[in-house]
């Protein structure tokens, strides 16, 4: 990736932070790197490079600046929005792929050679897939010790790493601190929540609009699964190590977040997941700019500016929801999803044992906003008899279609799918048309360019504001606001 000096330099010494995550600010004479809005006096000419990636600072020999810990800042846009195959192994190293499966792992899940995806990488992050996923092990680890009273040496096997060794190693060139000068930094604060908690702050690039979150995730919450009440948005979830649960509240330039993980090897992907939810990685000025150049829409941006595009922690639970709510309306999608959910066998996904969460072994589940179940697997899915789909028989086997699909393996709906073999493959499926395919495209797979020109929704709120609500001329209409078309649907849901 190119990156243009005189750019960044003006972003650095402006202190934006809408470029944090972007690139990243070595500093040769300090032997640091920084994100672009770090407060400390801005470096010489002479004495600064910019890299494309926390590990290619790294790999440069520099180190993580403990004033603006630039490990911290929000991920790139670009990685949410690009859907070719560097974009694609982004999310997927973010989702901890490499930590779980390695670098052949990764390679066999986009479809190409270890040597070919290292080159990509390297063109575009000046990094490879190993280097980009221990960058993400070492800020995984540098929160973990300061935020919990785990062992340094269950710190770093939690973290991904192979060895303690490795570990100590990785934190001291990334930090230039042991982990324990890292753990007395902390100040000797107790670890908030008890054991297998972790709260930590989520940043995200200025505006966000916080209300329009909540009110979208609150008319569309499953009993069970999910909840928004006192200004927070809870969820159980399904990590690759086991359940957890989380507490998302938004606030002035980050969302508070609190973990509850059965296996803390799961931090890293279920941040990944909590940040691609709430679209925290989103470029809103670029957005909105682009959206405010249409007068329809101009008023609403100004009104509101920073509404996000709500995306999943579960594809498959977006493609059920997206079949279920086929001509009906999201309450009576609600009560039917309920009544498939009480068939399914996933239990709540913590248990309260001598007044605190203990996540591993068996109890009642307590009545604090934790006893949240995930959303059932394909394989649960397909395992409940006919009862429990409150549905047209059409409409059922639909379900249990895509169900053997994605639990064969031939349906591909996590974040690091690609979107256009999924909609494909989704719309070879009989009763999948193009709404339900570009509904699981636009929320599970993050594509940010999705029209639903025939959603009774859009059609309605592009009615309130005066635009054409007839699907054919709406869609030529809208070509106005590419590439963020999935963003004018969430304002023209909001408009009606």
């Amino acid at each position: 990736m190119e990156l243009d000096f005189e750019r960044c330099y003006r972003a650095v010494d402006s202190r934006d932070q809408r470029f944090d995550g972007w690139f990243y600010t070595g500093v040769t004479s300090t032997g640091i790197y920084c994100r672009p809005s770090c407060p400390a006096t801005t470096p010489k000419r002479q004495n600064v490079r910019f890299f494309p990636s926390a590990a290619a600072a790294q790999g440069a020999g520099l180190r993580a600046c403990r004033r603006c810990r630039p490990d911290a800042a929000p991920g790139s846009p670009q990685w949410d929005v690009r859907a070719d195959v560097v974009g694609r192994a982004m999310r997927l190293i973010a989702d901890g792929v490499v930590d779980r499966d390695g670098v052949p792992g990764l390679a066999a899940r986009l479809g190409y050679t270890e040597r070919h995806l290292h080159r990509m990488l390297r063109a575009e992050l000046g990094a490879g897939p190993l280097a980009l996923a221990r960058a993400q092990r070492a800020q995984t680890a540098r929160i973990l010790i300061e935020t919990t009273g785990l062992g340094l040496a269950e710190v770093a096997f939690a973290a991904g790493f192979g060895s303690v060794r490795q570990f100590n190693d990785t934190v001291r060139e990334v930090y230039g601190a042991t982990p324990s000068e890292l753990r007395v930094s902390r100040g000797g604060r107790r670890a908030v929540g008890g054991a297998g908690t972790i709260t930590l702050r989520l940043a995200y690039r200025p505006p966000l609009h916080a209300g329009a979150l909540l009110d979208f995730l609150a008319l569309r919450a499953l009993p069970g699964v999910e909840e928004v009440r006192d200004g927070a948005y809870h969820r159980g979830l399904r990590l690759p190590h086991g359940p957890g649960t989380v507490s998302l509240t938004p606030a002035d330039g980050h969302v508070a977040a609190t973990l509850r993980l059965a296996d803390m090897r799961d931090l890293a992907p279920a941040v990944a997941r909590c940040r691609r939810l709430l679209d925290l990685d989103a470029d809103p000025v670029a957005v909105d700019a682009t959206l405010a150049a249409d007068p329809t829409l101009a008023p609403a941006v100004e009104a509101e500016p920073g509404v996000r595009l709500p995306h999943a922690v579960d594809g498959f639970e977006m493609a059920v929801r997206a079949i279920t709510t086929q001509q009906i309306s999201l309450r009576s999608a609600r009560t039917t999803l309920t009544h498939l959910l009480a068939a399914t066998t996933t239990p709540p996904v913590d248990h309260e044992v001598d007044g605190e969460v203990d996540l591993q072994n068996g109890g009642q589940p307590h009545d604090r906003p934790w006893g949240l179940r995930a959303f059932p697997t394909a394989e649960e899915v397909l395992s409940v008899g006919d009862t429990a789909f409150r549905m047209p028989g059409a409409r059922r086997e639909t379900i249990r279609a895509v169900a053997r699909a994605v639990a064969d393996g031939s349906l591909d709906l996590a974040p690091g799918g690609d979107r256009e073999e999924a909609v494909r493959r989704l719309t070879a499926l009989p009763g999948v048309g193009p709404w339900t395919a570009g509904y699981v495209a636009m929320r599970a797979l993050g594509d940010p360019d999705v029209l639903l020109p025939t959603d009774l929704g859009v059609r309605r709120g592009a009615a309130a504001l005066g635009l054409p609500d007839d699907p054919k001329t709406l869609n030529a209409y809208a070509d106005r606001w590419r590439p963020w078309r999935s963003y004018a649907v969430i304002r023209l849901w909001r408009a009606a």
